[in-house]
C-alpha cells in the first residue's frame, strides 16, 4: 500500500477515465464535443470582453462586473479543458502532482470568484433598481475596481490554507475517482489526520456559501418588493436586467450543489455516465451559458455586439472588393 506524503508522489491517476464512458470507441467523439465546447466558450466570452472594453457606453458598473465574470469564465474553463482534452485523446490517465494542484487551485478559486462576483452583481442591481437616484454616487468607478479586486484577491487568499493542508497530508493511494483533480478527493486518500482539515473545510464551505448568500438574498428581497409595489416600467426594467443574473446564479448553484454532494457522500448508486456529466456541469455550462444569456438579454450589450462585429464584417467585405 502506498504510504507517502503528497510531496513524494509524482502523479495522480484519474480513475474516472477507466469507466465505459470514455471507452476507446467514444474517444474521438468526446474529444470533438469537448474541443468544440471549449472553442465556443473562448469565442463567446472573449468577444463580449472585447466589446465591453471597446465601447465607452458600456463602461458602467454593471458591464464592468460582467467583464470580470467573463474573464473568470475563461480562467475556469482554461483550468479544465486543456487537461481534459489531453486525457481524452491520449491513453495516459495520470496527471503530475504540480499540474494536479494547479488545476485544483484554478478550479476552486474560479468557483469562489464566480459566486462572489454574482453576489456583487446582485447588490449592484438592487441599487440600480431600488435606489436609482443614489446609484451613480454610490457605485463609482473606484468602488467598482475595489469590489472586483477584493473578489479576486480574497478568493485566491482563502484557498491557500486548505491547499497547503492537503499538500502536507500522508496519502495511502494516488487514484482519484474523478475526471479532474479535486481537493476533497485527495483528502479522502489520506491515511489519517484529516480532522483538522475537515473542521477547516466545513468552516471554509460555510463562509464561501453564506458570505455571498446574504447580499444576494437581501438584494432580491428588496427587488421583489419593488416589483410588486412599483410601476409596470420598473417591473420591466427589473426583469430585463435580473433575469439573466438570476438564471446564472441558479444554474451555478445547482452545479456546485451536486459537486459538493458528490464529493462528500457515496454516489456509487448513481449511473457513472450521469455522475461524469454532472461533475462537469458547473465547469462547462456556466462559461457556456453566461455570455449567451447576457449577450441576448441585455439590449445595450446586444446592440453593441452588433455594432462592433457588423462594422468589422463590413470593412472586411469592402477590403476584399
Amino acid at each position: 500500500m502506498l504510504n507517502v506524503t503528497s510531496s513524494h508522489l509524482s502523479y495522480f491517476i484519474l480513475g474516472a477515465f477507466k469507466t465505459h464512458v470514455y471507452d476507446q470507441n467514444l474517444k474521438y467523439f468526446c474529444f470533438i464535443i469537448t474541443a468544440a465546447s471549449y472553442l465556443l466558450i473562448l469565442t463567446a466570452n472573449t468577444s463580449l470582453i472585447v466589446v465591453i472594453c471597446m465601447n465607452r457606453s458600456l463602461h458602467e458598473p454593471m458591464y464592468m462586473f460582467l467583464c470580470s465574470l467573463f474573464v473568470n469564465e475563461l480562467y475556469g474553463s482554461t483550468g479544465l479543458f486543456p487537461f481534459l482534452l489531453v486525457r481524452i485523446l491520449s491513453d495516459v490517465r495520470t496527471l503530475s502532482l504540480p499540474l494536479c494542484f494547479l488545476q485544483i487551485f484554478v478550479l476552486y478559486t474560479y468557483g469562489n470568484v464566480e459566486f462572489l462576483n454574482l453576489a456583487v452583481m446582485s447588490y449592484d442591481r438592487y441599487l440600480a433598481i431600488c435606489c436609482p437616484l443614489e446609484y451613480s454616487t454610490t457605485i463609482t468607478s473606484n468602488k467598482v475596481f475595489l469590489f472586483i479586486t477584493l473578489v479576486w484577491l480574497s478568493s485566491f487568499a482563502k484557498f491557500l490554507i486548505p491547499l497547503s493542508l492537503t499538500i502536507h497530508l500522508t496519502l495511502c493511494g494516488n487514484t482519484i475517482d474523478s475526471l479532474y483533480c479535486q481537493n476533497y478527493q485527495i483528502v479522502k486518500l489520506a491515511c489519517s489526520g484529516t480532522e483538522e482539515y475537515n473542521i477547516y473545510g466545513l468552516f471554509a464551505t460555510l463562509v464561501t456559501i453564506l458570505v455571498p448568500l446574504f447580499p444576494i438574498l437581501y438584494s432580491y428581497t428588496k427587488i421583489l418588493h419593488i416589483c410588486f409595489t412599483g410601476s409596470q416600467q420598473t417591473r420591466r426594467k427589473a426583469f430585463a436586467t435580473c433575469a439573466p443574473h438570476l438564471s446564472s446564479l441558479l444554474n451555478f448553484s445547482f452545479g456546485c450543489l451536486f459537486e459538493i454532494i458528490q464529493s462528500r457522500f457515496d454516489m456509487s448508486s448513481v449511473l457513472t455516465a450521469l455522475r461524469a456529466v454532472l461533475s462537469l456541469y458547473f465547469l462547462v455550462m456556466q462559461p457556456l451559458l453566461n455570455p449567451i444569456m447576457y449577450g441576448m438579454q441585455l439590449s445595450k450589450l446586444r446592440n453593441a455586439c452588433k455594432s462592433v462585429y457588423c462594422n468589422k464584417l463590413f470593412h472586411v467585405h469592402r477590403h476584399l472588393k
